[in-house]
C-alpha cells in the first residue's frame, strides 16, 4: 500500500508565515538580490522581514512546518548573539 504524504501549513500557521518560511528556504535560487525579492514578494523592508522572521521561528507552528529550516535559523541567530556578546565583553 502506498501512502501519499503531503506537507501543508498547520492550521495555526498563517499563509503569509508559511510563505515567508518557504521563501527563506529557497531564496538562494532567485536571480534577484534577496532584499529586492523580499520587497517584491511581501512588500516589506528587509528590516521588517527579519523582525517578523525572528518572531516566527520561535513559534511551535513554524517548527512543525519547517523543522530543519527553523532549527538552522535558530542556531545561526544564537551564534550571532554569542559573537556580539563576546565582542562587547572583549572590547
Amino acid at each position: 500500500m502506498s501512502e501519499v504524504l503531503t506537507v501543508s501549513a498547520p492550521a495555526d500557521l498563517a499563509d503569509r508565515d508559511a510563505a515567508i518560511l518557504d521563501f527563506e528556504d529557497s531564496w538562494f535560487n532567485s536571480t534577484v538580490p534577496k532584499e529586492q525579492a523580499i520587497m517584491e514578494h511581501f512588500a516589506l523592508s528587509s528590516a521588517r522581514y527579519y523582525q517578523h522572521l525572528n518572531l516566527l521561528i520561535d513559534t511551535p507552528e513554524a517548527l512543525a512546518y519547517k523543522p530543519l529550516l527553523v532549527k538552522r535559523l535558530r542556531r545561526i541567530r544564537a551564534q550571532r548573539q554569542a559573537a556580539r556578546s563576546a565582542q562587547r565583553l572583549h572590547g
